[in-house]
C-alpha cells in the first residue's frame, strides 16, 4: 500500500508541476503566446520578456509554490524522506516537459516543452526547508546582477541547495536524501540549459543587470539620419 502511495505521490508532483503558469499568466495579461516569444520556455524569466516584470514575478512565485507544495503533500501522506525529496524533482521534471504542452517538433518528433526548472527548483527547496530561501534568493540576486547571466543564477539553485542541505545533514539537522536531492535538481537544470550553457562558453549569452546597462553604455552610438539615404528618386525636392 505504502508502494502506491509513494508512486502517486510522484505522478501526482509531476502533473501538478507540469501546470504551464507562465503560459498562462502571459496569455491573461497581454494575450501573447509565451511560447513564441524569445527563448519559448515557460519560466519567470521569459514571462517577464513576453509581458513585463510583474508576469514575471508572479510566474516565478506560482512556479515556486508547486514544487514547494509537492513536497507538503508528500510529507502528509508517506514518512519516506526519498519521496519527500523526489517529489520536487519529479514537479521539476514536469515544469521542464510539460505533458500539457506536448507538440510535434520540426523534425517529426513528439516533445513536451516548459521551462528551465530555475524556480521549481528553489521551490522543492523551499518545501524541504523553508529558511533555505532566506540564503538563496539574496545569492541568486547577486549572482543575477553581478554576473549578469539569468542562466548561470538558475544553474546556482541546484549547487546552493546541496551545499545548504549537505552541510545540514553532516550537522545532523536533516537527512541525506535532502542533500541529493540538490545533486538531481541540477541535473536537470543543467539538461534543461544546455543550449545556454553553449552560448555561454562561445560568449554569446544574454547579459542582465549592471554589465548589460555597460555593455548598452560602451555602444556607440547609431549614426545619424540625414534623412538623405531613406530619400527616392521623386523625394530629393
Amino acid at each position: 500500500m505504502q508502494v502506491l502511495i509513494s508512486i502517486g505521490v510522484l505522478i501526482a508532483a509531476y502533473l501538478f508541476g507540469s501546470v504551464p503558469f507562465g503560459l498562462l499568466v502571459v496569455k491573461l495579461i497581454s494575450g501573447k503566446d509565451i511560447r513564441h516569444v524569445e527563448s519559448g520556455r515557460t519560466g519567470g524569466t521569459n514571462a517577464m520578456r513576453a509581458a513585463g516584470l510583474g508576469a514575471g514575478l508572479l510566474t516565478a512565485l506560482l512556479d515556486i509554490l508547486k514544487s514547494a507544495a509537492t513536497v507538503w503533500v508528500a510529507r502528509a501522506l508517506t514518512g519516506n524522506e526519498w519521496i519527500h525529496a523526489l517529489a520536487p524533482i519529479a514537479a521539476i521534471l514536469g515544469h521542464n516537459h510539460s505533458i500539457f504542452m506536448i507538440e510535434r517538433g520540426e523534425n517529426g518528433r513528439l516533445r513536451l516543452r516548459g521551462g528551465a526548472g530555475g524556480a521549481a527548483s528553489l521551490g522543492g527547496s523551499l518545501g524541504l526547508w523553508w529558511p533555505s530561501v532566506l540564503i538563496m534568493l539574496p545569492l541568486g540576486t547577486a549572482i543575477w546582477w553581478g554576473i549578469g547571466y539569468a542562466s548561470l543564477t538558475t544553474l546556482s539553485v541546484g549547487l546552493m541547495s546541496f551545499i545548504i542541505f549537505a552541510v545540514r545533514a553532516a550537522l545532523g539537522f536533516s537527512p541525506w536524501e535532502y542533500a541529493a536531492y540538490g545533486v538531481l535538481a541540477e541535473i536537470l537544470l543543467v539538461l534543461a540549459l544546455r543550449p545556454n550553457i553553449k552560448r555561454l562558453l562561445n560568449g554569446t549569452e544574454r547579459l542582465h543587470g549592471w554589465r548589460a546597462r555597460k555593455q548598452k553604455q560602451e555602444q556607440p552610438p547609431p549614426p545619424p539620419d540625414n534623412g538623405i539615404q531613406n530619400q527616392g528618386p521623386g523625394n530629393s525636392g
